[in-house]
């Protein structure tokens, strides 16, 4: 379970409580996935998903409290029609809807793992 504290993206605050960092330029990304999918926009929106990060920084923050060799970096942004490294995608509606939902009062967290260890 991971706590979700900050957001951001290449297109303006659609109106989250969250703490936003609106980069343009620091969360364009092009180039192609794994399937050879575009990748343009996936960063249009983005909640940082705490793990090996510090809380109360922009998701671009490459700081990673565990060290480098734990990875980093997951985050729920817009869905590019392929698989991620870690991270969840959404639709772009889907994003916008969550991030005008979540309230940094309510503790909002995330669930993840693989199907064993959530059973248990």
């Amino acid at each position: 379970m991971f706590t979700l504290t900050d957001a951001g993206g290449a297109l303006p605050d659609p109106g989250t409580k969250l703490t936003y960092d609106h980069a343009p330029v620091g969360f364009s990304v092009g180039g192609t996935g794994f399937e050879g999918e575009p990748l343009a926009g996936s960063f249009d929106y983005v909640i940082a998903i705490n793990y090996n990060r510090e809380p109360g920084t922009s998701p671009r923050d490459w700081t990673r409290p565990l060290g480098e060799s734990k990875g980093g970096g997951i985050w729920l942004h817009v869905d590019h029609g392929g698989p991620t490294h870690g991270c969840v995608s959404l639709p772009a509606s889907v994003m916008k809807t969550l991030l005008r939902t979540l309230d940094p009062a309510q503790h909002p967290v995330v669930v993840m793992g693989d199907a064993t260890a959530l059973s248990r």
